[in-house]
């Protein structure tokens, strides 16, 4: 059994790999980042992972899991996200809330309680954010789409995927009317501007939200209004 510590690593490092890094290690400025620790001690963690193999380090380049170390970032991060789904499904819990009750409850669980959740739930595919689960084998689906900031004007989208989870992030999105499956269509997108307008299909309510939050919300195009 992996400590939380490694389980941590493991599914940061996997998830800051993820993000279109064409195969580009993961600088321990970043993990330190994202785990709000110095770079000293990630990078005594990262000795730590490549002794145990679940992670190769080369100093002043980064880190790269190994095929254990991925496996194993697979299973922490499809507990999680399970785990989200199940308190939004279940507990009727907000999607801006789930995050953090999932980071405490994903090292808790067994595998065999995550299995009985993935078959209670019918095996779903993603979780309450858009972010693809892991089955069991560790494979994803591919979930696509193209960040809402790239849309052209009058094209009509469905918001898939939110890839920034914070919770006031999440919360503003839910007052715009922005949540998961939400419809609509584009008005305006005027980089220049550093903003763009929607239409919203179910109120037919009209939006503005700035380029670098839609960057963070994606969504399928040319859906039906």
């Amino acid at each position: 059994m992996a400590s939380l510590t490694v389980e941590n690593y493991v599914k940061t490092i996997a998830l800051i790999a993820a993000r279109g890094r064409d195969g580009h290690a993961v600088a321990t400025g970043e993990l330190a980042q994202a785990l709000n620790v110095s770079p000293g001690t990630v990078t005594g963690m990262l000795k730590t992972l490549s002794e145990a193999n679940l992670a190769t380090y080369t100093p002043y380049e980064g880190a790269r899991l190994t095929e254990a170390g991925q496996r194993l970032a697979m299973k922490v991060i499809r507990r999680h996200r399970l785990l989200e789904l199940f308190l939004v499904r279940t507990l009727d819990m907000p999607w801006d809330e789930v995050h953090e009750e999932a980071e405490h409850l994903e090292h808790a669980v067994s595998e065999r309680l995550v299995d009985r959740i993935d078959a209670f739930l019918d095996h779903p595919s993603v979780d309450p954010h858009g972010d693809p689960i892991p089955r069991a084998d560790g494979s994803l689906a591919d979930t696509g789409g193209t960040p809402l900031n790239q849309l052209p004007r009058d094209r009509r989208f469905k918001v898939v995927r939110v890839v920034d989870q914070n919770p006031a992030f999440l919360r503003y999105l839910s007052e715009c009317g922005l949540d998961l499956h939400a419809k609509g269509q584009l008005i305006e997108n005027r980089p220049e501007a550093g903003a763009l307008v929607f239409r919203l299909s179910e109120h037919d309510r009209v939006v503005a939200l700035g380029h670098d939050a839609a960057a963070k919300v994606i969504v399928h195009a040319d859906a039906e209004p």
